[in-house]
């Protein structure tokens, strides 16, 4: 609804029906965050229309007398539909100044017409203040003002709060969610409303961090646009590691509240974030970085390289309010983020030549962007009908899910990871299913097939969105383009696609009756480059090419390495472990060839059979699908396996612990009684290594994803599986803070014994989502022993106790580690004859990493134990 001023009198401008007119004069107006003399709303702000904001047009013909603004902006009105009643909005932390005189009555069609309305005092017989909150509002020559917030000095008003940024931002119809989530030395804030999703994470280093890498940080990121802002701050007087920054709790109870500005030159209003910050001690601020959460990790993880198209972009003013305002214009010349610091009581900041200064004290960040935001999906709209009870009975994790989650895609990980990544959302389905509702799988589905890649099929790993992406697309491709750019690089995200279609078309009644309208949706919402094309025909080019690599191997006599799955050329990294050293530089990966390509094609041929026409022109596909896969099931695993005779285990264990710089515990060597067997992470290696013999838990996409017929391979797999779960580090994989993804130790090459440490990515540290599959893999195989076939294993009684001994060791050690389990990937120290619970980030880089990797404090397969339980039966 618009207003309309004219002739002394605010009306609307579509009705006169459900108006009331006020005679007003000398009101000042002025716009949120300009140079405005004040702003302001009249009783003529009344509650006609839910909670919109809306603009008031000044007409030609209105007297400079009736409004007077520096900079002829509009003013915004803030009205709710409330009947009869004459309500002002409600605001706790309401920072306008109500400036206005009432000279005559009004008329209106409402009964209740009396200007004496006890939610308003009259002061000096013809000047109104509200009642804000049920308290009233002081006067202050012609303002009104909280007494709370303001203070009144010879007639002018003293600010004691910042402005309330939130103030214009519509109403949501789900009260906002807000989440603390502490892992020293980050502190970790998350806020999400329907105009806004952001997260804060400060930073304050422990006295046993490491100075080096760790410093007092201040980072908000934005799902939209996976956008972020950075600062960096350095003690002004004291040593290093003397400063400490603290995000402090509001009146409200949530440490932020929300950032909206009305966007006066843009489609879209700025939105984010505000929040107190407290300084221990007076700091300087060193660096900031606006723009891109990916340029922030190149920064941080990289050499600390800053673009100067990017940097030089930033702007740096005082503000009026003797705070430091920083803002960046993107390279796409329309958005921008900004963010700001200003005094919150006695705090002081100073700027000279540049160098931005905090007295010790109290200050307010508001950081928001003017970026089209995405859809999320609440708790309720996350979780199928039968799982709503997750919301309250681990509200964190289903929070952190929430966060994540959003009705074109979901996101990663928090802060870093914040946007598609195919692999890691539909590993994240796959195990999450059974409490997912159908929108969040088809969002998952539907993110993967809308960016398959229409000329070979090949499922896109990560985009780049947001103004890295533009960044990318001047520096790589010499064009101006804000498209978003698509990494096609890894070799595994392809055949996790078939594997939950079939999951969710052929597991749920809503997958099979959804099946049919998902297919049918038209692509190129996202990837341009393939609008004319329907979802169906994405995954049609997806599974022809599966089908077509993994003919060669199954053909008679093609069980050769040259016909197995190879990393691309000029890559380093192709699936899940994709750090420069995570596969030893293998190039024939073991969980993509013994797992992957062989559960693709079981889910192609399931998918063949329950509807012929999602591959249309492939009817054999049904029977030639599942004879590809037997082969691949039957024929990799042997090209991997490990096999260390016992006395050749137990000195490689003795002159591990012996030469290990971050190990000094037990060799555990007297764990090993037979020969060791394990596969190795990939064939091709680094150095000339024909077999990348590292012990490792990628054995867990086999025992999820397949149920193996070959009786003697099976018995075998799922024994020594068990056995390295079971065996304590470094003899095995287990430790007290949980499995270890990777372990060199019965490895025979020096080099991999360097590149796998406990500060490595990759190395010899723990993933969330590892656990959860392992676990849930295990109980898979344990259930075929439920079935009227049941496998051979489940007679060996030696066997069947390991695995069961197995899954729950794991699920005591998971249960004792409970609440580091939502959280990426973490490290260890071995401290006091045990392993101590240490983040990743706080570890100085291995050699040869341009920084240390920090974790996320949420990671979307890391919250995969919501649907991942203990199997009582199993106990």
């Amino acid at each position: 609804m618009l207003f309309h001023v004219h002739d002394n009198f605010i009306m609307p401008l579509d009705s006169r029906e459900y108006s009331r007119e006020y005679s007003i004069t000398g009101i000042h107006i002025g716009a949120l965050g300009y140079d405005a003399e004040t702003l302001l709303t009249s009783s003529a702000t009344k509650d006609f229309s839910n909670n919109k904001f809306l603009r008031a047009r000044r007409s030609t013909a209105a007297t400079s007398n009736t409004l007077h603004a520096r900079h002829n902006l509009p003013l915004y009105l803030s009205i709710r539909n409330m009947g009869h009643s004459t309500n002002w909005r409600k605001a706790s932390s309401l920072w306008l100044l109500f400036l206005f005189t009432l000279k005559c009555t009004c008329w209106s069609p409402f009964e209740v017409d009396d200007l004496t309305d006890p939610q308003f005092t009259c002061y000096g017989g013809d000047f109104l203040c509200p009642f804000i909150d049920g308290k009233p509002t002081l006067r202050c020559d012609r303002a009104c003002y909280q007494y709370e917030r303001y203070a009144c000095t010879d007639g002018r008003l003293l600010s004691l709060d910042p402005p309330n940024r939130g103030l214009f931002a519509p109403r949501c119809p789900n009260q906002a969610t807000s989440l603390h989530l502490s892992d020293p030395p980050y502190e970790n804030y998350f806020y999400s409303d329907c105009n806004v999703d952001a997260q804060v994470v400060v930073t304050t280093p422990l006295p046993t961090s490491n100075l080096s890498i760790i410093s007092p940080r201040l980072v908000i990121a934005w799902p939209a646009g996976n956008s972020g802002a950075c600062t960096f701050f350095e003690p002004q007087n004291g040593k290093n590691g003397s400063l400490g920054i603290e995000l402090l709790s509001r009146a409200t109870g949530s440490n932020l509240s929300p950032a909206y500005l009305p966007s006066f030159h843009t489609l879209h209003p700025s939105v984010g974030v505000q929040g107190n910050l407290h300084f221990n001690s007076s700091a300087f601020l060193t660096l900031s970085i606006l723009g891109s959460v990916r340029t922030i990790r190149d920064f941080t993880e990289g050499p600390s390289i800053l673009p100067p198209i990017i940097q030089d972009a930033t702007v740096q003013r005082s503000t009026k309010d003797g705070g430091v305002s920083l803002s960046r214009l993107w390279l796409d010349n329309v958005t921008m983020t900004t963010l700001s610091f200003s005094p919150h009581g006695n705090g002081t900041i100073s700027v000279e030549d540049g160098q931005v200064s905090f007295d010790p004290g109290v200050y307010t960040f508001s950081a928001h962007l003017d970026y089209p935001q995405l859809e999320q999906l609440t708790p309720q709209e996350v979780f199928n009908p039968n799982s709503q009870g997750l919301a309250t009975q681990m509200p964190d994790e289903a929070t952190s899910l929430a966060f994540l989650s959003y009705t074109e895609k979901l996101l990663a990980g928090a802060w870093r990871f914040l946007t598609y990544f195919g692999r890691d959302s539909m590993i994240s389905a796959l195990l999450l299913q059974p409490v997912l509702s159908e929108d969040a799988i088809e969002a998952v589905i539907g993110a993967v097939l809308e960016r398959i890649n229409k000329t070979d099929g090949t499922a896109c790993h990560e985009e780049t969105i947001g103004d890295y992406a533009t960044y990318l697309n001047r520096v790589e491709k010499n064009i101006s383009s804000t498209q978003a750019i698509f990494d096609y690089n890894m070799v595994d995200t392809d055949y996790f696609l078939p594997v939950l279609m079939q999951r969710y078309f052929l597991g749920s009644r809503l997958g099979m009756s959804s099946s049919i309208e998902l297919l049918a949706r038209e692509a190129g919402a996202i990837d341009s480059t393939n609008r004319g094309l329907k979802y169906g025909d994405l995954a049609r080019l997806n599974a022809e090419k599966i089908m077509d690599n993994a003919a060669s191997f199954a053909a008679p006599g093609g069980q050769v390495k040259k016909n197995m799955i190879h990393l691309k050329e000029d890559t380093v990294v192709g699936q899940w472990r994709d750090s420069t050293y995570g596969s030893g530089g293998g190039r024939i990966p073991y969980d993509v060839n013994t797992a992957l390509v062989p559960a693709a094609l079981r889910a192609i041929a399931a998918i063949s059979r329950f509807d012929p026409s999602i591959y249309a022109g492939h009817d054999d596909w049904a029977d030639l699908a599942d004879e590809y896969a037997q082969v691949w099931e039957d024929e990799t695993l042997a090209l991997f396996q490990v096999t260390i005779p016992a006395d050749e285990a137990r000195n490689r264990l003795e002159s591990f612990v012996s030469t290990s710089e971050y190990y000094n515990g037990p060799s555990h060597a007297d764990s090993i009684d037979n020969d060791v067997i394990f596969h190795g992470l990939a064939l091709e290696g680094n150095n000339d290594i024909p077999l990348v013999d590292v012990m490792n838990t990628d054995d867990c996409f086999r025992l999820f994803l397949l149920n193996t017929t070959n009786e003697a391979q099976l018995t075998l797999f799922l024994n020594q599986s068990a056995l390295n779960v079971l065996r304590p580090f470094p003899a095995g994989l287990m430790t007290s803070v949980g499995v270890v993804v990777a372990n060199p130790a019965l490895g025979a090459e020096e080099v991999l014994r360097t590149n796998f440490t406990n500060n490595a990515y990759h190395g010899t540290v723990v993933w969330s989502w590892q656990l959860a599959m392992i676990a849930k893999g295990l109980e898979t195989q344990l259930a075929r022993c439920n079935d009227d076939q049941a496998p051979a294993f489940c007679a060996d009684s030696k066997v069947y106790g390991n695995v069961k001994l197995a899954y729950n060791t794991l699920w005591d050690t998971l249960e004792t580690n409970k609440e580091t389990l939502s959280q990426e990937v973490w490290s260890w120290r071995y401290l006091d004859n045990d392993f101590q619970f240490t983040p990743l980030g706080s570890l100085p880089p291995p050699p040869g990493v341009g920084g240390a990797t920090e974790s996320n404090i949420r990671q979307l397969w890391s919250l995969t134990f919501l649907a991942v339980k203990r199997n009582e039966a199993f106990k």
